[in-house]
C-alpha cells in the first residue's frame, strides 16, 4: 500500500520485524474474501456473486450489494492494476440502472421484503477492489457523474488484509460548500426555524469538511456522510435540536448527559452506536474531535 508499513513486534527482545505487503495469487482470492466479509469491510450487504446480466448483455458482475442507506451497489475486482476496471463497473452500473425491478427482486429474495421496497435509486455505487490505480484512473472517477470508490488492497503474511481508499467521489455535479450549507439552512427555515437552519447547515459544512473523500447521501429520515462507509448520520431538525449519530465505540467515550448517549440497541433513523445531542453553535465545537474520530475509523 502507498507508504505504509506494517511491522510486527516481539515483546521478547524488543525488536520488530516487517510484515511484507503481496497481492493475491488470483482475482478470486479477494472477491472471496471480501464477499464473505462484505458488511464489515465494505458496509454493504452481499447479495450476489458472479451475477448474470442476461444473453443480450452478455456479461458477470463480480459482486452485487446494498450498502447501509440502500444504494444499489457494483463491486469489481482486479488482482493487479487494470485500466480496464473502471469502465467495465461502470458498464455494469449502467445495465442495473436499467434493470430496477431484477435487481429489488434479488434484494426481496436475499434480505427481504422491507430492503426492497427502501432501495434508494438516485445514489447507485461502484466500488473497484484491485491491487493499485494509476493517476489516471485517479483522474477518470472525477470526471465521471456517478459514486465511485477506488480501493487498494494488500495482503500482509498470513491472515492480515488492508484496504486503502484511494479516490472517492460522489454522483452528480460538485457544489460550493458554501451554497451547500446555505441550502441545507433554507430547507430546514420553514420548518424548524432559523436557528436550527443554521445550526445544521454548521454541521454539514464541518462533516463534508473532514476530507476530500466524503460523500452525502440523502434519504427521507436522515442523512448519511459517508467514506466507502457511513460515519455520520444527520436527523431532521428538532424544535431545539439535533442528532447526530457516529460510529463510534461508546465505551470508549466518556457520556455526558444532554450531549452524548449510547443508543446501542436502540432502534433509529440512521446508523451509529453513539448519539450527539446538538443545540448551539458551541455543541458542534465540543463535538468535532468524535466527529473526527468517526471519520478515521471508516
Amino acid at each position: 500500500m502507498s507508504g505504509l508499513k506494517l511491522f510486527r513486534t516481539d515483546a521478547t527482545n524488543g525488536g520488530v520485524t516487517e510484515v511484507m505487503p503481496r497481492l493475491a495469487e488470483v482475482e478470486a482470492d479477494v472477491q472471496g474474501l471480501v464477499e464473505a466479509h462484505m458488511e464489515t469491510l465494505l458496509g454493504v450487504r452481499f447479495l450476489a456473486s458472479e451475477y448474470g446480466t442476461g444473453p443480450v448483455h452478455g456479461g458477470r458482475i463480480d459482486s452485487l450489494g446494498l450498502d447501509e442507506n440502500g444504494s444499489p451497489v457494483v463491486v469489481e475486482y482486479k488482482r493487479g492494476t487494470d485500466a480496464g476496471v473502471i469502465n467495465q463497473g461502470l458498464f455494469y452500473l449502467a445495465w442495473l440502472m436499467d434493470h430496477r425491478a431484477e435487481f429489488e427482486r434479488a434484494v426481496r429474495d436475499r434480505l427481504g421484503v422491507t430492503a426492497a421496497s427502501q432501495v434508494l435509486w438516485s445514489g447507485p455505487r461502484l466500488i473497484c477492489i484491485a491491487g493499485d490505480f494509476t493517476r489516471y484512473d485517479v483522474h477518470a472517477v472525477r470526471e465521471h457523474r456517478r459514486s465511485i470508490d477506488l480501493v487498494r488492497y494488500r495482503l500482509f503474511g498470513d491472515g492480515l488484509l488492508g484496504l486503502e481508499t484511494v479516490a472517492s467521489v460522489s454522483g452528480g455535479m460538485p457544489v460550493a460548500r458554501r451554497a451547500r450549507r446555505q441550502a441545507v439552512a433554507r430547507a430546514a427555515v420553514g420548518v424548524e426555524g432559523a436557528a436550527m437552519g443554521e445550526l445544521a447547515g454548521a454541521v454539514d459544512e464541518v462533516l463534508l469538511g473532514l476530507g476530500d473523500g466524503v460523500n452525502r447521501v440523502d434519504r427521507k429520515t436522515y442523512r448519511a456522510y459517508q467514506r466507502l462507509r457511513n460515519f455520520a448520520c444527520l436527523c431532521p431538525p428538532q424544535r431545539s435540536k439535533l442528532l447526530v449519530y457516529l460510529k463510534v465505540d461508546p465505551k470508549d467515550v466518556d457520556l455526558v448527559p444532554g450531549f452524548t448517549r449510547d443508543v446501542s440497541g436502540l432502534g433509529h433513523h440512521g446508523t451509529g452506536d453513539l448519539e450527539v445531542q446538538l443545540r448551539t453553535v458551541r455543541d458542534v465545537e465540543r463535538a468535532q474531535d468524535l466527529f473526527r474520530a468517526s471519520y478515521a475509523a471508516a
